[in-house]
């Protein structure tokens, strides 16, 4: 197969890594890609976010499957137009990927299907919002209704903050997508990530994680988009999974169907967890990340079978296979992160690092330039190890995070706490 990714963070670095494992890979593309992912595909620079130029390279490279990595081409509509011009595509429809794009849309759909989650209101303007929050107070969740990179959601534990968010959202922060704001109850519990594929009337649970959104040690300071994670969540045991099938992703999925839009793609449910018992926080319609980085270091050569058979609706009857292990990821980033931060720092130390089926350094936003990697984002490296305890996985990746020379930049030391 001839197969192209669409991405370039440490999400699509994953998936064209563990891609590239299986036999039937004969040839790998990858736009835009960064500097790791050019080192095991050939990496082109286009606007992903345009069905068409997508299409044409497609149709130029001869491509035989399409696997759209983030949420923004989906929102697009890439998916559905490259599989009305015959190409086999992995990742939903526009109309699927509205449960990541619109949060009310979301709410709306769990309203349907009787899915557990926190009681919420929706809003336009920000008087009202404001409104809403006094009388209800804190703690309380302020959150940008669209698409805003894992950063549009403040955790508000006292009234102002909660009031702050409201004022900073409509004052556009976030762009469009702070137009519309949903406020939700505050819930109480840890999280977990939850993921499974769909092809559109069947569904095939692939793995659990947890990851740490703040920025600081402890789960302090500002929301990031993920500073480390690991694989499995031990809170979502095997039977906490089957009710979360049951009780939040069968009933979604029917919804759908029942409204005419069966969901084809990957299904991430953010969950929150309390006494045994399951809520839903949100869903994404793609893989998390840092998420995707734990999850295909323990999939490996698979997720392209299984993935391929989600896009060709043959799920039935498909498991995923997995290694009794854990592994975790540790994200390096750029001082300042997640606020302004500067770019084109040096990167050293990698070539020290082992590229193993148990190790690897996943690139998120590099590039090469004369022979030395360059800092390009804010989220930078993904350093990630399996081990057959979490805790030799998290070994394992502080050891290797130890040989990484870069002055610039800045990591977590406690990924992984909570478990362990």
């Amino acid at each position: 197969m001839r197969i192209l990714v669409l991405g370039g963070g440490g999400r699509e670095h994953a998936l064209v890594w563990a891609v590239a494992q299986n036999p039937k890979c004969d040839a790998l593309f990858c736009t835009p890609g960064n500097a790791g992912i050019a080192e095991i595909a050939e990496c082109h620079d286009l606007d992903i976010n345009s069905p068409d130029l997508v299409l044409s390279f497609v149709q130029e490279k001869e491509v035989d499957f399409v696997i759209v990595g983030p949420e923004a081409p989906l929102v697009a509509g890439v998916a559905e137009h490259l599989r009305r011009h015959g190409i086999l595509t992995f990742g939903p429809d526009k109309r699927g990927a509205e449960l990541e794009a619109s949060k009310n849309y979301t709410k709306e759909i769990c309203a349907a299907a009787g899915v557990p989650t926190a009681n919420y209101a929706h809003f336009t303007d920000a008087e009202a919002a404001r409104a809403y929050v006094q009388a209800q107070g804190a703690p309380i969740v302020i959150k940008a209704d669209g698409l805003a990179a894992g950063k549009g959601v403040v955790v508000a534990m006292d009234v102002e903050t909660a009031l702050d968010a409201v004022d900073t959202m409509f004052d556009g922060a976030f762009g469009t997508a702070g137009a519309e704001v949903v406020i939700e109850e505050f819930m109480e519990g840890e999280e977990a990530s939850f993921f499974v594929l769909c092809d559109g009337t069947t569904a095939v649970p692939i793995g659990t994680a947890q990851d740490h959104k703040r920025v600081g040690e402890g789960d302090t300071g500002p929301n990031t988009g993920g500073m480390g994670a690991y694989s499995p969540a031990p809170i979502l045991t095997p039977e906490l999974c089957d009710r979360v099938m049951d009780e939040i992703i069968y009933p979604t999925l029917r919804e759908l169907q029942k409204r005419g839009t069966p969901f084809q793609g990957v299904l991430y449910a953010g969950l929150m967890i309390k006494e045994g018992h399951a809520r839903l926080v949100e869903y994404n319609v793609r893989f998390g990340d840092p998420e995707c980085q734990v999850l295909m270091m323990r999939l490996g050569a698979q997720a392209l079978d299984l993935m391929e058979a989600a896009a060709r609706g043959d799920l039935e009857g498909c498991a995923a296979n997995w290694a009794k292990d854990h592994a975790m990821t540790i994200v390096m980033a750029a001082k300042g992160y997640p606020g302004s931060y500067e770019k084109g720092s040096v990167i050293s130390g990698l070539e020290h690092l082992p590229k193993t089926s148990k190790s690897m350094c996943f690139h998120a936003g590099t590039s090469s330039q004369e022979g030395k990697i360059i800092a390009t984002g804010g989220r930078v490296l993904n350093v990630t190890a399996r081990g057959e305890s979490l805790r030799e996985a998290r070994d394992r990746a502080y050891e290797m995070v130890s040989e990484v020379e870069w002055s610039e930049g800045f990591y977590r030391k406690d990924i992984g706490w909570r478990a362990l």
